[in-house]
């Protein structure tokens, strides 16, 4: 009798993968990171950099850019001087974009020296989206759904709930909406436990669901008794359901372990301080975006190492060295301008579409997609979500994260759109002049929209006012 034995084999496989080249991923994460955490990434490099040297405050100077080469042997280290020449070149063409771009400000270098060493000792905790990210980035999703991973995660809240409709995703994305469902299945499967949930009865029943406890009574309050439970009607729930009062105070127990908001833990308990990416301001009549670069580190490639490549005596391995370490910088500089570039680029469009929220408020914000704004700029609409994840707008109408400027959007009877947004903010008004004693339902309320040109789902009033956290009308009567 032959018994089992192991055996080694190889074979060859075909197969297609995204492999992100470190270049490409450093500038991504240029391009994601706010402008505090971008001046910590540069001191990284810095340090490990020798080449890269950074000026002072007073001298408006950044190098950028350098052509591809791939050195292979002693004759091309060099041809590399014309390479630098160019490098040098170019340096008043990024120097002409900083001075058109930064805000003329007044201060000591004294001042600027003790701003930057206090922006530079703020610390960034990781955030709910960056938390996701990396999870995402350890799923085997293909790099399609991957991508769209991305933009999920860019719409869950604060709170962790999903905010937006997957229906309207799939439109957008022009994909199956079971893709996109399928997608924030496995998103839902990450931690923080009820994240991505589409509301808060859905958050704590997925929560119930995955302890095992799917079908309970825990369940059944949480599904059609979630008011009564928050105003501690106990009896009136047991009379319902038809279920001693003790079970029901058991159950209440168990349901308040849950975490109704799973992505707050990701908040920061300490006021944050905002550093806006971008200043509109009014110029005659035209609203005028200036990026700011006060805080942009100022860089450029050492002239020292010039020197150093053009000495006899310097060994070609060095000068290799050298030549890997200036494209390292190089690249790191044009990624910045191009980060750059990105959000003034994007800062624009979404002025231009913004323009009468500019003058008037959140009662005139127009929607509008991400996918609507990379159409326009022939960029990928997951550049859009990267570009504008942490980073602030200072507007006439005060500071507003940019992610505040995409929401969707309805017609109203005279064809006109309004953002959610708006309707939110004419939602708010109408509960705060109501009547006390008798308090406007959701019906009530989507019933006041209607009149107003605006046909609004009574499920979805609930849905705006949850995140107004404003109380049922029950609650609320008094």
């Amino acid at each position: 009798m032959v018994g089992p034995y192991l055996s080694q084999t190889q074979t060859q496989q075909q197969r297609l993968q995204m492999v992100l080249a470190p270049q490409l991923r450093q500038s991504l994460e240029f391009l994601q990171v706010p402008l505090l955490e971008l001046r910590s990434l540069v001191q990284q490099e810095l340090e490990q950099n020798p080449t890269l040297e950074e000026r002072l405050a007073d001298s408006d100077r950044i190098e950028v850019e350098t052509p591809a080469l791939e050195p292979k042997d002693e004759e091309s280290v060099k041809d590399f001087g014309e390479e630098y020449e160019l490098l040098a070149q170019i340096d008043d063409d990024w120097n002409d974009f900083f001075r058109e771009t930064t805000p003329k400000t007044k201060g000591s270098r004294e001042e600027d020296e003790q701003r930057k060493h206090f922006l530079d000792s703020i610390s960034q905790p990781e955030s709910l989206q960056e938390h996701l990210l990396h999870q995402l980035a350890l799923t085997d999703l293909s790099p399609i759904d991957r991508q769209l991973g991305e933009l999920l995660i860019g719409h869950i809240n604060e709170d962790g709930y999903l905010a937006v409709l997957l229906s309207e995703v799939a439109d957008t994305q022009g994909i199956p909406l079971a893709q996109v469902e399928q997608v924030l299945k496995v998103i839902r499967d990450f931690d923080p436990i009820g994240v991505g949930a589409f509301d808060l009865v859905d958050c704590l029943v997925f929560q119930i669901t995955r302890d095992q406890q799917g079908g309970s009574l825990a369940e059944r309050i949480v599904r059609d008794h979630l008011d009564e439970l928050a105003a501690h009607k106990y009896a009136a729930i047991a009379r319902q359901l038809k279920v001693p009062i003790a079970e029901v105070q058991q159950a209440a127990h168990y349901i308040a372990t849950l975490d109704p908001h799973p992505g707050r833990r990701f908040a920061v308990e300490t006021a944050a301080y905002v550093v806006p990416e971008v200043t509109v301001q009014k110029v005659d009549d035209r609203y005028i975006v200036t990026l700011n670069n006060e805080q942009l580190p100022h860089l450029r490639i050492s002239k020292h190492y010039r020197t150093l490549m053009e000495s006899a005596s310097t060994s070609p391995e060095v000068k290799q060295y050298i030549i890997e370490k200036i494209r390292s910088g190089a690249f790191m500089i044009k990624s910045i301008h191009q980060r750059q570039r990105t959000i003034q680029n994007i800062a624009v469009e979404i002025v231009r579409v913004q323009e009468s929220f500019m003058e008037h408020g959140v009662k005139e914000l127009k929607p509008l997609t991400m996918s609507e704004v990379a159409g326009v700029l022939d960029i990928h609409e997951t550049t859009v979500s990267r570009a504008v994840s942490g980073k602030y707008m200072q507007t006439p109408q005060g500071v507003y994260e940019m992610k505040y400027f995409f929401t969707p959007g309805y017609k109203t009877a005279s064809g006109e759109t309004v953002s959610n947004k708006s309707v939110k903010d004419r939602i708010d008004q109408l509960i705060a002049a109501e009547d006390r004693a008798k308090p406007l339902s959701d019906q009530a309320l989507a019933d006041r929209l209607k009149q107003e040109g605006l046909n609004v789902a009574r499920r979805t009033v609930a849905k705006y006012r949850e995140e107004l956290k404003i109380l049922p009308s029950h609650l609320r009567k008094g």
